[in-house]
């Protein structure tokens, strides 16, 4: 069972999968940071300084917050601005893959399009070299 589990670990495909799945945990906090860094203040200041975070209705007469932190220690509330903010970087985290992707399939298609180096000719096998030199020695007489 060890040696099968071995061979297992041993694989290609997991050792692939481990990389990529800490390359993407790293490359996740690189995307967050570009969205609520970089991309979130510029989408702010284009719809005027929204912080859609805070936008909630609360569901009893108890909830008297401003804050949507204060108001669920109040009681229940609908935290549907939490829940905006969420899609809106999810949507923005999906174009910049997408445009990732594009950008590295674009690089594929060029290296595709690379002419491949001409492999050297294989020697002719040894009974089609025989013949040639039968034929060779017949046109010579």
């Amino acid at each position: 069972m060890i040696s099968e589990f071995r061979s297992f670990i041993a694989r290609g495909n997991v050792i692939d999968l481990a990389v990529g799945i800490i390359i993407g945990g790293a490359f996740t906090g690189i995307v967050n940071s570009l969205v609520n860094d970089v991309v979130m203040p510029v989408v702010g200041v284009i719809i005027g300084g929204f912080d859609f975070s805070n936008y909630f209705i609360p569901l009893n007469d108890k909830v008297t917050a401003a804050t949507l932190e204060a108001a669920k220690a109040q009681g229940a509330v609908f935290a549907y601005g939490k829940f905006l903010t969420v899609v809106l970087n999810f949507l923005i985290l999906a174009w910049i893959i997408f445009l990732m992707v594009k950008g590295v399939n674009r690089i594929r298609a060029m290296e595709d399009k690379k002419p491949a180096e001409a492999a050297p000719a294989a020697p002719p096998p040894a009974d089609v070299q025989l013949l040639t030199e039968i034929r060779d020695l017949l046109k010579s007489r």
